[in-house]
């Protein structure tokens, strides 16, 4: 029984969806909570109860997706991670099955909950049709030139954005409850803010996630190769691929540099806290992750390179804390 828990575990890969949770409470409480009283002064919109229901319904979905790509990637893993191999090995392929739809349908149902309760029906819409992007990732898109990468990168993406559209949405009961156009003007621009800021972290972690996905690539090319799957290092070469992530770090470090420089309304010395993190806590992982690729021969090279990633992309999110202290100085 507790072998089974620990696969079932290491299936849904408990360690993404922890930071998957981590990362939306962070956005909400240090990122959208703080500018709601900076350019509102408007209190916490978002009941603590639906934020965590909306958390649940990400990482449900979430598990379903990991579960779900396992199940069509039995013959890759076998070859590319031998060792952590689940579906097919300690469970059946019409456990897996079962358990990635049990997951996707609650992860649904809880978001539809969410969405009535936020009174957005954009979010619902976006919940419903998360599960099955990741679907079709999983079964087509994940072995075709870029595409893979790109949902991937756009699913991680959305995630921010739904915090945008659930505190929108509690928005509708003040405009109901006042004269409409005097309280939608006054709104409309914190709305707008939110999702500014919100779409920087979103358009950060989309270029994070790509990045890490072509890492991940070079590391699989064993067992993509042998079931001619047309990713980055297949198609391009191993050379070239690094040359495209070389130009993907600097095209990353560019937006971050924007997103400080460009966005933050915060003083800009080297002495400043944003500038100090912007430079240690963002760009120097990012370079290290870089040197650590060209630097690889081998798929654990690859591998230390990828979880380097993963810690840049922790480091990336908690930049919100510095914003977080500077909104509330």
């Amino acid at each position: 029984m507790i072998e089974r828990t620990k696969d079932i575990f290491r299936l849904i890969r408990w360690q993404n969806l922890l930071f998957l949770a981590i990362l939306m409470w962070v956005l909400e409480k240090w990122l959208v909570v703080p500018l709601l009283y900076s350019h509102g002064g408007l209190p916490e919109v978002l009941p603590e109860p639906i934020l965590w229901l909306l958390i649940l319904s990400v990482v449900l979905i979430a598990a379903g997706g990991y579960v779900i790509n396992d199940y069509f990637d039995i013959k890759i893993d076998r070859i590319n991670r031998p060792d952590s191999v689940v579906v097919g090995e300690t469970m059946t392929k019409p456990a897996a099955m079962h358990l990635s739809i049990g997951l996707s349908v609650a992860g649904i149902l809880v978001g539809l909950l969410v969405a009535w309760l936020c009174h957005s029906w954009t979010l619902g819409i976006v919940i419903l049709l998360m599960p099955g992007l990741l679907w079709f990732y999983s079964s087509a898109y994940k072995r075709q030139f870029l595409v893979g990468n790109l949902i991937v990168a756009f699913a991680s993406a959305v995630v921010p954005m739904l915090l945008g559209l659930a505190n929108e949405g509690m928005f509708l009961p003040f405009i109901l409850a006042h004269d409409f156009q005097p309280i939608l003007d006054q709104l409309q621009p914190v709305i707008r803010v939110i999702y500014t800021w919100l779409g920087g972290f979103a358009l950060m972690i989309f270029l994070y996630t790509w990045i890490r996905e072509v890492i991940k690539d070079l590391q699989d090319q064993m067992g993509d190769r042998e079931l001619e799957c047309r990713t980055m290092p297949i198609r391009l070469g191993e050379l070239w691929t690094k040359v495209i992530l070389t130009v993907m770090i600097a095209i990353t470090i560019g937006v971050l540099c924007w997103f400080v420089f460009g966005l933050l309304p915060f003083p800009h010395t080297w002495n400043s806290m944003s500038v100090r993190y912007l430079a240690f806590g963002l760009i120097v992982p990012l370079l290290c992750v870089l040197a650590l690729v060209w630097a690889a021969r081998i798929p654990s090279d690859y591998r230390n390179a990828q979880r380097l990633m993963k810690l840049a992309m922790l480091l990336g999110l908690l930049y919100s804390y510095v914003i977080y202290i500077q909104l509330c100085a």
